[in-house]
């Protein structure tokens, strides 16, 4: 397993080992032993996947404190633009978005901690994606933040006019006026 840092304080990417023959491959996503070996102590509590095809951006969502969440990101099938926003105050990086793209064929994860918000861009017909949550889900705690904020200028890697986002993402308020509390 490979960890490379991202140049945000504590945000990771993270390579497992994968042992590929003739039947197909073999990947450990998840070694809390290893993960605590490179400083990663969080403990897990929600597995969550989703299904979406291209297009698709989700995002960027958060939970406020004491309901924020680390979450561990991967994609098990196609490709996506990942997009993490540092929201912590005392952070050097406050306000500063990472992106990563994540596939199964680079078979690289994200490791988001807690006090970011999190969103990503399909790029592949369809897309099977996972994520560890070291928290649960606690809806009255949810956040977001617009896909589209122009102060952020994410490039979503997706045309404007291919793209598919819910009722609630486009609703989002702006950076300036999202509420957090890290």
């Amino acid at each position: 397993m490979e960890v490379r840092k991202t140049g945000i304080p504590d945000l990771l990417v993270i390579k497992p080992q994968k042992f590929t023959d003739a039947r197909g491959f073999f990947l450990e996503s998840y070694n809390k032993e290893r993960f605590m070996s490179h400083g990663i102590k969080n403990d897990f509590l929600q597995d969550n996947y989703s299904s979406s095809q291209y297009g698709v951006i989700r995002g960027l969502h958060y939970q406020l404190a004491p309901y924020s969440q680390a979450k561990l990101v991967q994609v098990l099938k196609g490709k996506i633009l990942d997009v993490v926003v540092d929201l912590r105050n005392d952070s050097p990086t406050f306000g500063k978005s990472f992106c990563q793209e994540l596939s199964e064929e680079n078979g690289l994860q994200l490791m988001v901690p807690r006090g970011f918000a999190h969103g990503f861009s399909v790029l592949s017909p369809e897309v099977l994606f996972s994520y560890k949550c070291d928290n649960l889900y606690h809806k009255a705690a949810e956040r977001g933040i617009r896909f589209n904020d122009p102060h952020l200028a994410i490039s979503w890697g997706v045309p404007p006019n291919d793209t598919i986002v819910s009722d609630k993402d486009l609703i989002h308020p702006l950076f300036k006026d999202a509420e957090y509390n890290f």
